[in-house]
């Protein structure tokens, strides 16, 4: 408990400090570009819109008898489950979609959100994860790196049918092309498969039929790329080529952070990136009878941290 005011009153001073400077420069936010001067409410409003998940407290044990609360160790847990989170979104509403505070939602947003609730029995919970990485050589409650985050997801995503996603982590700072075909290409069975199929075409009927979006038989691919741009401190040269990845729009922004402290970062401004910060300790939240959640404290409503790319730890995911 010590713990996590300590936590909630770095967030709380951090919120003075955080204002976007008057600049002429160019924000960019996951392959979206936004102009300070123009339109920073837009700005505003794409960053709010990305799924939040921060430290919890008071959840049900993790396997029984661990921690209730992540509070300390869990941040790039948090982090890979916002990455995830917004392959989610792209993958069934599209990167386009916004979200707004007391608006009603699509049932895919919420299907979305309940896969990451700290529920044992979600596919993508913070005990699911945790779980997972003893396999890769992590006790539960010990702190996770990118490359491990990365890993669990890749065997989490096996059991996730809705979602059907691919996920391939490259290794050894290399991506094996036919590899990935391997991985995301499965052919029917039979041909009344995308029929019979239910769990494939629940959330997005029309994006399956689309040739422009997912043909049936593919899996739409997330690749996470781990690296190390640097030995103890980030290496310049590096810096340039780690900006123009945000630029992309197929990004999902990146995993990293500081020693022991995991951000996961959306875009950048000039020589500072932009990122979520799950250091803040808030309660669990369940879903409704209905299967809505209260969704409030899973967007970030306030001006988004931001660091020197050059304190960043070199060790990152993207």
């Amino acid at each position: 408990s010590v713990l996590s005011r300590y936590e909630n009153q770095i967030t709380i001073l951090s919120d003075y400090l955080e204002e976007f400077p008057e600049t002429d420069e160019p924000v960019w936010i996951l392959g979206r570009q936004h102009h300070l001067n123009t339109d920073k409410s837009k700005l505003l409003l794409d960053i709010s819109a990305r799924l939040w998940f921060t430290y919890r407290r008071k959840f049900s044990p993790i396997g029984g008898t661990g921690p209730s609360s992540d509070a300390g160790w869990g941040c790039m847990l948090r982090c890979g489950q916002m990455m995830l989170a917004q392959a989610l979104i792209c993958r069934h509403l599209g990167r386009d979609w916004q979200w707004e505070k007391d608006k009603k939602q699509p049932e895919e947003y919420h299907r979305i959100l309940r896969c990451f609730l700290d529920r044992k029995d979600c596919c993508y919970s913070i005990h699911q994860m945790a779980q997972m990485g003893v396999g890769e050589g992590k006790s539960i409650g010990e702190w996770f790196g990118p490359n491990t985050v990365a890993q669990v997801l890749k065997k989490l995503a096996l059991f996730d049918e809705w979602n059907s996603l691919a996920v391939y982590v490259s290794m050894d700072n290399t991506v094996v092309i036919e590899d990935i075909k391997k991985m995301c290409w499965s052919p029917p069975q039979s041909s009344n498969v995308p029929h019979s199929s239910t769990h494939w075409h629940r959330g997005a009927p029309a994006r399956n039929k689309n040739p422009a979006g997912f043909c049936t038989g593919w899996k739409p691919l997330l690749l996470i790329i781990p690296l190390r741009l640097g030995i103890n401190h980030i290496n310049p040269v590096y810096i340039d080529a780690f900006k123009e990845c945000f630029k992309m729009p197929q990004s999902l922004g990146a995993l990293g952070g500081k020693p022991n402290n995991a951000y996961y970062f959306i875009g950048f401004l000039g020589n500072e990136l932009i990122y979520l910060d799950p250091h803040t300790t808030q309660s669990f939240v369940d879903s409704e009878e209905n299967g809505t959640v209260d969704d409030e404290s899973f967007h970030c409503q306030q001006a988004p941290h931001r660091m020197k790319i050059m304190n960043l730890d070199p060790s990152v995911a993207l």
